[in-house]
C-alpha cells in the first residue's frame, strides 16, 4: 500500500506541476516568452515541482485556519454566552456538516481517474492509502490551531488536542455509512452532488450551530467529552469496516465517470451544466422586442434565459426579507439584542463588501452568457468587431445591474430600517449613506466581473476557463474582500471611502473595457 501511494503521490505531483507550467504560460506577457518546448526542460520542471510540494505542504494549514477564523472564531464576536462552550459549540456542529459534505474518499477528482480508471491501479490500495493520507493531513493541519484558538479562549487543553480527532472520528462515520449504503443499494455516493437528505442535514447543523447561542444554549466541554467518546468508539470500529472493505474498484467505476470527475472543475460549463442550463431556456415564439440593433439581440436573449438569469436572485430577496423580519422582531422583544444590533450596524459596514461579493451573480450570469451565446457567437468574425462588442457590452451592463440591484435595495433599506428601529443614530446622513453605499457595491461588482469577463475572457470553446489571469483576478477578489470582514469603520467614513472607490474603479474600468475589450474578448485556445 506504501507503494501505492508513493505512486499515486508522483503521479499527482506531475499532474499538478504541468499544471503549474501551464498556468505560468497563461499569463499576457509570460506567454510570449514560454515555449511549448518548455515542458520538457528539466528546470522549470523541478521548480514547478518544487512549487507543488510547497503547495502541499500549505494547503495542510491553510484552509484550516481560514475555517476557524472565519467560521468561528469571527462569530463569536455576535453571542453573549462564554466564548470557549461556544467556539466548542460551532465547531460541533460545523463539524458535522463538514463531516457530510467532504468525505475525501468519495470526491471523483483528476488523479483518482487517471490512477484507478486510465492506469489500472489497484482501487483499493490507492483508495485507501490517499484516504488515511489526507486523515493525518487533517489532524496535523487542525491541531496547532484548535491549540492557538483554544489558548486564546480559555478551551481546556485536552478539548484542544482532542477536537482534530473528533473529526477524524465524524470522517470515519459518515465514510463507513456511505460503503453501507453502497452495499446495500448498489448505488456509490458522489460528495460534488449531495443529495436533498445531505443539503437539509447541512442546514439543521447551521441552524443549531449558529442559532443556540443566539437563545443562551451551547454544548459546553463537559457534554463534548460524551460527544467525543461515542464519536471516537464508533470511529475506530468504521475504521475497521472501511480498511476491510473489497470493492473499492466497483465503488469507484461508479463515482469516476467523465461526466463526474470533470464537473469538479466548477465555473467551466460542462457538459451537465450545459444540460441544465438548455433545459432552463425559453423557446417562445412569441416573445419579441420594440427595441434595434445589439439592443434588440440582447433583449431577447434576456426574455429566454430570464430563468438563468433572475431564478437565484428572486431566492436571495426572499431569504434577504425573511433574514431582516427575523432581525426586527429579535430587536422588537430583546433589548440586549436591540443595543447589540445598534453597535453592529455602525462599525460593521466594511463586512457587507464581503457579503455582496457573495450574493452578486455577475459572474454566474455571464458564464450563463457565454455558454448560451458567446461561445458560438465569438465564431464569427462580425461579432469580434469593436462595433458589436461594445454595443452588447453596454446592454449587458444595464442588466447585470438590474439584476443585482434587488437584493441590493432590500439590504440597503433593510440595514437603515434596522439602525432606524435598534435605536437610530446621531448623524442622519447615515442613514443615506448606509444605502448607497450598498448600492454602490453591487454595481461594483457588476462592472468587474462584466469588464473581467470582456478584458481577460477566459473560456475555451468547450468552456473550460483557460485563463490563469482570470482565476488570479478571482482569487485576490474573494481574499480582498474576506478581509474587509476583520475591518471595523464607522458607517460615515467607510461608507463615503466605499461610494468614491466604487465609482472611480468603475470608470476606469468602463475605459479599459472600451479601449482593450475588442483586441481581448476572443475565444481561448
Amino acid at each position: 500500500m506504501i507503494r501505492t501511494f508513493i505512486t499515486s503521490f508522483k503521479l499527482k505531483n506531475t499532474y499538478r506541476a504541468n499544471s503549474i507550467i501551464y498556468s505560468i504560460k497563461q499569463f499576457p506577457i509570460i506567454r510570449k516568452i514560454l515555449l511549448n518546448s518548455l515542458y520538457k526542460n528539466r528546470g522549470l520542471k523541478i521548480f514547478a515541482n518544487i512549487v507543488s510540494i510547497l503547495w502541499e505542504i500549505i494547503s495542510i494549514f491553510i484552509g484550516k485556519i481560514i475555517y476557524i477564523a472565519a467560521m468561528i472564531f469571527m462569530a463569536l464576536s455576535w453571542y453573549k454566552t462564554n466564548s470557549a462552550d461556544t467556539f466548542i459549540h460551532l465547531f460541533t456542529f460545523l463539524t458535522f456538516a463538514g463531516g457530510v459534505l467532504n468525505t475525501y474518499m468519495l470526491n471523483p477528482t483528476k488523479d483518482k481517474y487517471y490512477a484507478i480508471i486510465l492506469m489500472n491501479i489497484d482501487a483499493r490500495k490507492y483508495g485507501l492509502s490517499n484516504y488515511y493520507y489526507q486523515l493525518i493531513k487533517l489532524v496535523v493541519g487542525f491541531l496547532p490551531f484548535t491549540i492557538l484558538f483554544g489558548m486564546i479562549l480559555g478551551v481546556p487543553l485536552w478539548v484542544q488536542i482532542i477536537l482534530p480527532f473528533f473529526i477524524l472520528a465524524i470522517k470515519l462515520i459518515v465514510m463507513n455509512y456511505c460503503i453501507y449504503d453502497f452495499k446495500k443499494t448498489n448505488k456509490a455516493s458522489n460528495e460534488n452532488l449531495p443529495t436533498k437528505f445531505v443539503w437539509g442535514f447541512v442546514g439543521i447543523c447551521l441552524l443549531l450551530a449558529y442559532g443556540l447561542p443566539a437563545i443562551n444554549i451551547t454544548i459546553n466541554a463537559t457534554i463534548f467529552l460524551y460527544l467525543c467518546m461515542i464519536a471516537i468508539l464508533l470511529g475506530m470500529y468504521s475504521l475497521v469496516k472501511i480498511h476491510n472493505f473489497k470493492d473499492y474498484r466497483k465503488m469507484y467505476k461508479q463515482i469516476l465517470t467523465e461526466s463526474n470527475v470533470y464537473m469538479q472543475e466548477k465555473n467551466t460549463g460542462t457538459q451537465a451544466m450545459k444540460d441544465i442550463s438548455l433545459k432552463q431556456i425559453e423557446l417562445d415564439k412569441n416573445y419579441t422586442s420594440n427595441k434595434s440593433g445589439f439592443a434588440y439581440f440582447h433583449d431577447l436573449f434576456v426574455k429566454r434565459h430570464r430563468k438563468i438569469l433572475t431564478k437565484a436572485v428572486k431566492k436571495q430577496s426572499v431569504i434577504i426579507l425573511a433574514i431582516f423580519l427575523a432581525i426586527i422582531i429579535g430587536i422588537q422583544i430583546n433589548h440586549e439584542f436591540r443595543v447589540k444590533t445598534n453597535e453592529i450596524l455602525m462599525v460593521y459596514l466594511p463586512y457587507f463588501v464581503f457579503i455582496m461579493y457573495c450574493i452578486n451573480r455577475s459572474s454566474s450570469v455571464t458564464q450563463a452568457m457565454f455558454m448560451n451565446c458567446d461561445h458560438s457567437m465569438l465564431t464569427y468574425r462580425i461579432y469580434r468587431t469593436p462595433k458589436v462588442i461594445l454595443g452588447i457590452f453596454k446592454e449587458r451592463l444595464k442588466t447585470l445591474i438590474s439584476i443585482n440591484i434587488l437584493p441590493a435595495t432590500l439590504i440597503g433599506l433593510g440595514l437603515a430600517l434596522l439602525l432606524y428601529l435598534s435605536g437610530g443614530t446621531d448623524n442622519p446622513l447615515n442613514y443615506i449613506i448606509l444605502f448607497v453605499s450598498i448600492i454602490a457595491m453591487s454595481i461594483f461588482f457588476s462592472v468587474h466581473y462584466l469588464v473581467m469577463y470582456y478584458l481577460l475572457q477566459p473560456y475555451n470553446v468547450n468552456t473550460e476557463i483557460k485563463s490563469s489571469t482570470y482565476k488570479a483576478v478571482q482569487a485576490i477578489t474573494y481574499f480582498v474582500c474576506w478581509y474587509m470582514i476583520q475591518i471595523k469603520l464607522p458607517i460615515f467614513s467607510f461608507g463615503i471611502a466605499i461610494i468614491i472607490f466604487c465609482i472611480a474603479y468603475s470608470l476606469i474600468s468602463l475605459f479599459l473595457a472600451y479601449k482593450y475589450a475588442p483586441k481581448t474578448f476572443k475565444l481561448r485556445v
